[in-house]
């Protein structure tokens, strides 16, 4: 770690005591910035990054509600509002037990500089609550997006901050959020995406994230010259992006042979096709069901239970050409790094937001595979969702082909972006600092022009 890295980490860790995930995510940034620092010191004077690390704002409001039994709940509810100096802040909101404080400043800083590849104007920020959708009814899940929405409402508009889903926040909880605020503000605007076909919502905006992981990794591919073409590739998690990666790599000549969930992992050797992606859509989408129903289904397949404390991961233990983790955070530790490597993994692109962990990283860049890091790899979805307020503000729906026309270009942009700026700071092939430097210099440009704000 480098004398930069280590002020900018003491200066955080001082700051904000115990939150892991967000020095995380720092600590990755600062070494890639460090080298700008190096070439343009004005930066380091404006202390851009150090103005980036501190949001803008912390709204921390509670939610209570009241299930179907007539018990009162009160779950906590959040949005970071990390920097607007490109455009209203954009981002998020994710229902899970596991949200706190440091998961969701990591993920809105990691949203600046995600947003700011896509080249559209979106600023950063991410939010969402602790509360758990699963288990519960449609009903008890409308009752808490209404009260969770009557106080974010005052906080968020078409040109302020125009949230979206992430974990746990679908179409059914976006539809539930979208009405209550149109209900408080007495208006129809585009404050949130991921909205339904029929009232507002893109075409590709499901898809976009899975598909654009697979983009960017055809992309990477192409620098040497190859395709998906009969490639072997690891899948995690069984949501939303991974349903959709699983599709296009299907549509693109891979094979996807693993598809997880909180409690497993199943393995497909022989492949999973359209009919079994139907199937596990219907599971997951439609009846909610754990991804172990699918060896119910087909025999040949091998559900793993993950319900021990092991020290790895056996799906990333699998001989593969490809990886896509796109589960959740830190889901990839340097024991799994290791064992994706020895099998031969040598493609990874990661649909979740840092799913790999500090060593796994520096793993595979030293390495010298083909690793796209989630800032880049999964900026599909909030393409889509710049693509969706653009439409929304024209009052026009594009069609399905223009729409994923745009994303993969935009997704091919990003690629370009990477490459060149690793080789401009020195680090050809390294597309960790290309993205994270890549991010960085739009917003801290646009901070410098803006003025001590």
């Amino acid at each position: 770690m480098n004398t930069f890295t280590q002020e900018i980490l003491d200066f955080v860790k001082a700051k904000d005591p115990g939150q892991l995930e967000f020095h995380q995510a720092v600590e990755e940034v600062a070494e890639s910035i460090s080298l700008v620092y190096e070439r343009y010191p004005e930066y380091r004077t404006a202390k851009i990054l150090e103005r980036i690390l501190e949001p803008e704002r912390v709204i921390l409001f509670r939610v209570p509600w009241m299930d179907d039994q007539g018990e009162i709940h009160i779950n906590r509810g959040f949005r970071i509002e990390m920097n607007s100096a490109i455009g209203p802040y954009k981002g998020g909101l994710r229902f899970h037990p596991s949200v706190n404080l440091s998961i969701l400043k990591f993920l809105a800083f990691e949203q600046v500089f995600k947003n700011s590849l896509t080249s559209l104007p979106m600023g950063g920020g991410k939010g969402g609550s602790d509360f758990d959708p699963k288990g519960k009814s449609d009903n008890e899940v409308m009752h808490f997006c209404q009260s969770f929405m009557i106080e974010l409402a005052r906080h968020i508009g078409p040109n302020t901050d125009v949230p979206a889903g992430d974990i746990g926040v679908g179409g059914r909880e976006i539809g539930y959020l979208f009405g209550q605020y149109k209900r408080l503000r007495n208006e129809f605007t585009g404050v949130l995406t991921g909205k339904g076909l029929n009232w507002g919502g893109s075409l590709i905006r499901p898809e976009a994230t899975g598909y654009g992981a697979v983009y960017i990794a055809a992309e990477m591919l192409a620098t040497r010259n190859e395709t998906f073409e009969n490639k072997v590739c690891l899948v995690s998690g069984s949501g939303n992006v991974a349903q959709y990666t699983t599709e296009k790599l299907l549509e693109l000549g891979g094979k996807v042979v693993t598809l997880s969930d909180s409690n497993g992992f199943i393995y497909d050797e022989e492949g999973i096709d359209r009919d079994k992606l139907k199937f596990v859509m219907d599971l997951k989408n439609v009846r909610r069901g754990r991804i172990r129903e699918y060896t119910e289904r087909y025999k040949n397949a091998v559900y793993t239970p993950l319900d021990g404390p092991e020290d790895h991961n056996p799906l990333w233990n699998i001989k593969a050409d490809c990886a896509f983790p796109s589960a959740t955070q830190n889901e990839i530790n340097e024991k799994d790094a290791q064992n994706l490597l020895d099998n031969g993994v040598y493609c990874i692109s990661e649909g979740a937001n840092m799913p790999t962990c500090s060593d796994g990283i520096k793993l595979f860049v030293d390495a010298g595979i083909l690793f796209c890091p989630g800032k880049a790899a999964n900026a599909g979805g909030v393409a889509v969702s710049g693509l969706e307020m653009a439409q929304n503000s024209m009052r026009l729906p594009w069609t399905r082909q223009e729409v994923d026309d745009r994303l993969r270009m935009i997704m091919k942009n990003i690629h370009t972006t990477c490459v060149e700026t690793a080789e401009r700071f020195g680090t050809p092939g390294n597309y960790v600092n290309g993205a994270n430097i890549g991010g960085f210099l739009k917003v801290a440009d646009a901070m410098l022009d803006q003025g001590l704000v």
